[in-house]
């Protein structure tokens, strides 16, 4: 067993909280705790952070060497679940071996990662380091990495809108199994859970969907959708003023599943709404939902789909209103 503060035992925690925060639609409880034990160490961001740059090597390795990494430093039992489990259990064992303490360097010289977050119902303006204006949704976390060669972003959880400085330095955003490499560009990238969506305001984008062959440039007055499920990206036109609407307390939707759309609700709402039955999160919807009138949208749901709404004094639940 590891001894609680040592070396293996911060690096074993750091691989769990890279975990959870891959699983979809992580709560902002999740984002809050994670936040806590961050700052409980300092010990505990450095070894997140070069967990995360390690875990990105062996993710983008060529798939018979991230075998093989998987094969001698992961788990039998991590193996046998999803790679993300996998991944950070080798990971994990990969610092603890290394002796991230020492300062691994094998992501290059970086500044100190910042990270950023913001409460349910709360938009954020930020400036990142170089410059980039950044206009951070609600119930949203970001982490910026920035190196002598590269300026990395991950987007853990929500939705944020980039508006990117020009350098030299190649910027990545990285939101889930969807990688966004700017090519001068303002845009906006909205994930929730492992579905993302990103929308171009000025320039390009190259998307690069995780485990998938080739990669998709998007256009100023493009958007695309990933989807999870078929590992598909889909690309449309972008209606005027759709990209960051949620600034103006519109969430705009476009045949997505309600359990998307209750998840993105959800980073505005006081009450957070639930779904009695898990096969009401895939019905289809389309429109516009105010952040400033959420109960009233709650309210005429039954009037579109076939559900029931039961309100409580934290939380409302949608059920099926067939029998």
């Amino acid at each position: 067993m590891d001894t609680p503060g040592s070396d293996e035992a911060i690096a074993r925690a750091a691989a769990d909280w890279w975990t959870r925060l891959r699983e979809p639609e992580p709560p902002a409880q999740t984002l809050a705790r994670w936040q806590a034990w961050l700052d409980a160490d300092p010990r505990h961001a450095q070894a997140f952070e070069q967990l995360n740059a390690l875990g990105e090597l062996l993710r983008t390795a060529p798939a018979p060497r991230r075998r093989e990494l998987l094969e001698e430093f992961a788990p039998r039992a991590a193996r046998a679940r999803r790679w993300p489990y996998a991944l950070a259990a080798a990971a994990a064992l990969v610092l603890a071996l290394l002796g991230w303490w020492g300062g691994w360097s094998g992501a290059g010289r970086q500044a100190a990662p910042q990270r950023y977050a913001s409460a349910v119902g709360e938009n954020r303006d930020i400036r990142l380091p170089d410059g980039t204006a950044v206009a951070l949704g609600a119930a949203s976390a970001l982490t910026a990495r920035y190196g002598d060669a590269r300026r990395d972003v991950e987007l853990a959880a929500g939705e944020a809108y980039f508006a990117v400085a020009h350098e030299a330095r190649p910027f990545v955003v990285d939101a889930g199994p969807l990688r966004i490499e700017d090519l001068g560009t303002a845009f906006n990238v909205r994930r929730t859970g492992q579905r993302v969506a990103v929308a171009v305001t000025e320039g390009r984008v190259r998307l690069s969907p995780a485990g998938a062959a080739g990669r998709l440039e998007l256009a100023a007055g493009q958007q695309a959708e990933y989807d999870p499920r078929s590992g598909a990206l889909s690309v449309s036109p972008l209606p005027a003023g759709h990209a960051a609407a949620w600034r103006e307390h519109r969430l705009e939707f476009v045949n997505e599943p309600l359990a998307a759309v209750i998840a993105n609700v959800n980073r505005y709402s006081r009450r957070p709404v639930q779904l009695a039955d898990p096969r009401l999160g895939e019905l289809m919807f389309t429109g516009t939902v105010n952040t400033t009138t959420i109960d009233s949208w709650i309210g005429a749901l039954p009037h579109v789909f076939p559900v029931q709404v039961s309100s409580f004094a934290d939380h409302v639940v949608l059920s099926s209103a067939e029998h």
